[in-house]
C-alpha cells in the first residue's frame, strides 16, 4: 500500500484521507521512511523533520476522524526547499556561508501550508543561494536527475524536484527567480508553476533578487499545483473542472526561445504542439519584439540586486563558496546604479509592450529549456561548459521573469523536456485551467 502511495498525486492522497482509506500518520511514515532509506536520499534532503511531521500527521488524523479536515491537502506531506524559514530547524540556502542559520519562526507560506494541514517532511537541497539553473552544488549536495544518473537535475529547486520525481514526497515547494522551479520540473518530468512576482508572500524566505523572486510548487499534476498554490496563499483553489482547449489561441514565441535549441527539447515541443492542436487549440507562430529587446537587460537588472543583498554576508566567507556562484554574485559590481535604474525603466516599458502585443492570445508557449540536463562531472571540470550550459538553461525561463508573467511548465512526453504556457501577471487561475486542459491533451 505504502509503495503505491509514493506514485500517487497529492490530490489523490488527499481524497484517500477524506474517504478514510489513508491514515495521515501512516502516509507520513511511508514518505519519511522512504526518504531515510533511499540510496540517494541524502542527496535530495538536506534534513528530514520526522518528529514535527509525525506530530502534524497525528493532528491531521484526528481531524479526519472527526470530519473536520482543513482542506483538500490536509494530511498530505510536502517537502520544502532549504530557503524557507522553519522555526528551530536550520535553513541554510545550500551554502556553507549560512551553515547553522536557524530561524525562530516559520516563513509565512510554511505557516499557511501548516494551517491548511500539510505535513512538512523536511528541507531539500538546492543550488547555492538559489543562484544557478543547473542544480550543481559541490558545497552541500547535487541531487540526482530522475532520467540520467550522470546529469544534474536542474536548479535551483533541485532537491525539490528530485523529492517528487523519486517518490520521496508527493509535492514540493520551491522558488523561481529566473527559472528555478520550471527547469528542475521540466528535467524531471514534472509540473512546475512560476507565480507572479509579489503574489505569494516572501516573508521568511531567503532572498536572491527580491524584484524577481517567486514561490511555486513542483508537482505530478496541474491539480496538485493549483491546490498547493491555494494552500500557500490561504485561498480557495481555482475550479479546473471542464477545462478545454476548444477555441483556445496559443502564440508560439518564435524569437529567442528557439536559438541554439537541441534536438530532444525541440522534438518534445513540436510533439506537444501537435497534440494541443489536435485537442482544439489554434496555434500561431511569430516573434514578439519586446522579448528580444529585454534579454540584454538581464545582467544589469539581476546581478546588482543579488550582489547588493548578499555582498556583506558572502565576502567575509568567500572561500566557502562554489567559485562559479561567487563569480556570478561579483559580476554585480560591473554595473552602475544609474544603469540599473535606466534598465528597469526600459523593462517596465517593454513589459507593457509585450502585454499589448500578446493580448489576443490565451497564452504564449515555448520550450521550457532549450537543452537537456548537462553532465555533472563535465560541469565541474570544464568552466567554459558550465558557463554556456548555465546561461542556455535559463534563457527561455528568464523570459517569463523579465516580462513579469505567471508560467506553467508541463512534461511533453519526451524525457526531460517541457512546454511552458505563459499568461499575464496575476492570471494564475486562467493559466491553471489552460494547463489542466493541456495536460489532458498531452497525456
Amino acid at each position: 500500500m505504502g509503495k503505491d502511495w509514493q506514485n500517487k498525486s497529492a490530490a489523490a492522497l488527499g481524497r484517500g484521507v477524506e474517504a478514510g482509506e489513508i491514515c495521515p500518520v501512516a502516509l507520513a511514515e511511508t514518505f519519511l521512511d522512504a526518504a531515510a532509506g533511499h540510496a540517494l536520499g541524502n542527496r535530495i534532503y538536506a534534513r528530514l523533520t520526522r518528529d514535527s511531521a509525525l506530530a502534524q500527521a497525528a493532528s491531521a488524523r484526528a481531524r479526519a476522524k472527526a470530519g473536520q479536515r482543513l482542506g483538500p491537502l490536509d494530511g498530505v506531506p510536502v517537502s520544502w526547499k532549504d530557503l524557507f524559514d522553519t522555526a528551530g530547524i536550520a535553513t541554510e540556502a545550500g551554502s556553507a556561508v549560512l551553515q547553522g542559520r536557524t530561524p525562530d519562526r516559520d516563513a509565512e507560506v510554511v505557516a499557511n501550508a501548516t494551517a491548511a494541514g500539510m505535513i512538512g517532511l523536511g528541507k531539500t537541497h538546492m543550488s547555492e543561494f538559489a543562484y544557478s539553473g543547473l542544480g550543481l552544488n559541490p558545497v552541500t549536495a547535487t541531487p540526482p536527475c530522475v532520467n540520467n544518473p550522470d546529469a544534474v537535475p536542474g536548479g535551483s529547486s533541485s532537491g525539490a524536484a528530485a523529492s517528487v520525481a523519486f517518490g520521496l514526497a508527493p509535492l514540493a515547494i520551491g522558488s523561481d527567480t529566473g527559472g528555478s522551479v520550471r527547469i528542475p520540473a521540466a528535467w524531471n518530468d514534472l509540473v512546475g508553476l512560476k507565480t507572479t512576482a509579489d503574489r505569494v508572500s516572501l516573508r521568511g524566505v531567503v532572498p536572491l533578487a527580491l524584484r524577481f523572486d517567486t514561490i511555486g510548487p513542483l508537482a505530478r499534476t496541474v491539480e496538485d499545483a493549483a491546490l498547493a498554490l491555494a494552500a500557500l496563499e490561504g485561498r480557495r483553489a481555482p475550479d479546473l473542472r471542464g477545462a478545454s482547449l476548444d477555441g483556445v489561441r496559443f502564440l508560439v514565441l518564435d524569437n529567442v526561445a528557439f536559438d541554439d535549441i537541441r534536438a530532444a527539447p525541440l522534438g518534445g515541443f513540436d510533439t506537444a504542439i501537435a497534440r494541443l492542436e489536435a485537442a482544439g487549440a489554434t496555434v500561431t507562430r511569430r516573434a514578439v519584439a519586446a522579448v528580444s529587446e529585454a534579454m540584454p537587460l538581464s545582467a544589469v537588472i539581476y546581478t546588482p540586486e543579488c550582489y547588493g543583498i548578499w555582498r556583506d554576508v558572502i565576502e567575509p566567507k568567500a572561500d566557502l563558496m562554489f567559485p562559479p556562484i561567487l563569480e556570478r554574485f561579483r559580476s554585480g559590481m560591473d554595473h552602475s546604479a544609474t544603469d540599473y535604474v535606466a534598465a528597469w525603466n526600459r523593462l517596465d516599458r517593454l513589459r507593457a509592450a509585450y502585454l499589448a502585443d500578446t493580448a489576443e492570445y490565451d497564452a504564449v508557449v515555448l520550450p521550457t529549456a532549450p537543452n537537456l540536463p548537462p553532465d555533472a562531472g563535465r560541469l565541474m571540470s570544464d568552466h567554459a561548459y558550465y558557463g554556456v550550459e548555465n546561461l542556455l538553461t535559463l534563457r527561455n525561463t528568464r523570459i517569463g521573469n523579465l516580462m513579469g508573467l505567471c508560467v506553467l511548465t508541463l512534461p511533453t512526453g519526451v524525457p526531460s523536456t517541457g512546454i511552458s504556457l505563459m499568461c499575464p501577471p496575476m492570471a494564475e487561475a486562467r493559466l491553471l485551467r489552460l494547463g489542466a486542459a493541456a495536460e489532458a491533451a498531452l497525456r
